[in-house]
């Protein structure tokens, strides 16, 4: 039953999630991979604003469709492998919960790498477009159809050992991030700021991940935005960098911070607070004690983001 519950929570709180965050992560893509020759955006606000001006509100929710239609899988693994990691690994020590988070993030990539895939190249669709001329694409699931039988299976996995080696150590951050807040927050279950203590601790914990794994993240963008024009541009990951810091410098890995900063804590607040709010009305209002470290039998703490 617990099992159920923490999988239905994460999957609403997931997409509760995604809802919010997806506006700055069309903005991040964007930035990440626009021709520094010639840029379109002169930052993140101007990128946003120019989202909007020439593409409308529904712009930023390009490629909204592969994260939402990933999210019951990911949950499913994220949430399974890491309770039954912390199992196996048996104390509760902020270790245990770095490798529980990893291998989680890790086996989540086979289904994220795809879904990244499909959302990346849908952001990128009818750029400055209001009501684009010719779409490539009709949905994420026709993009993903097309990219196969076009590359293949090697095609629709474009940029998988980049969301590996992004994924494996994020999670692992994001676990012991959340749960060194959690214990040194201390809240109680009659604790009135309890659920505001928990918001803080997804929030900050979401900034940590992305702030530690954010160069891998830009690489992978491009990989896997690579082609959209029709040319492949990186023959491979080194390639990419080695292109990237040679046209662009260093400053290159920072493209579209901002905005993934931006939407780092109201993403995993939005997260917890959904779960939290779900969890607690299917206990009948009971709230474990925040203490009780993230695992498949655990209370709102449980409410670990699907995708970083």
């Amino acid at each position: 039953m617990d099992f159920t519950l923490d999988f239905a929570a994460g999957c609403i709180g997931g997409a509760a999630g995604v809802l919010v965050g997806h506006p700055f992560d069309t903005v991040k893509v964007r930035l990440q991979v626009q021709n520094v020759d010639r840029p379109l955006y002169r930052g993140t606000y101007h990128c946003f604003q120019s989202i909007v001006r020439q593409e409308s509100m529904t712009g930023l929710y390009k490629g909204l469709g592969s994260p939402m239609m990933g999210l019951t899988f990911i949950n499913a693994i994220v949430f399974g492998v890491q309770g039954n990691a912390m199992r196996r690994l048996g104390n509760d020590t902020p270790l245990n919960q770095f490798l529980a988070g990893a291998a989680a993030g890790a086996l989540q990539s086979v289904i994220c790498c795809p879904m990244e895939l499909a959302k990346t190249r849908m952001q990128l669709q009818g750029l400055g477009e209001r009501k684009s001329k010719q779409k490539l694409y009709k949905n994420s699931l026709d993009c993903l159809v097309r990219i196969y039988r076009k590359e293949g299976i090697r095609g629709i996995n474009r940029g998988m050992v980049t969301t590996l080696v992004r994924e494996t150590p994020g999670f692992g951050i994001y676990f012991l991030t959340y749960d060194v807040l959690t214990r040194s927050l201390g809240c109680e279950p009659d604790d009135p700021y309890m659920i505001l203590k928990l918001l803080f601790a997804g929030g900050m914990s979401g900034i940590a991940s992305w702030l530690s794994t954010y160069p891998v993240d830009v690489i992978k963008s491009r990989l896997q935005a690579d082609g959209v024009g029709g040319r492949n541009r990186y023959s491979g990951i080194a390639d990419c960098v080695r292109q990237s810091v040679r046209r662009e410098g260093w400053r290159v890995f920072t493209h579209g911070l901002t905005s993934t900063l931006l939407r780092a804590f109201p993403v995993n607040a939005t997260t917890f607070a959904t779960v939290t709010l779900f969890l607690m009305y299917m206990r009948d209002g009971v709230v474990e004690d925040c203490e009780s470290r993230p695992s498949l039998t655990a209370g709102p703490q449980q409410a670990q983001p699907s995708s970083l």
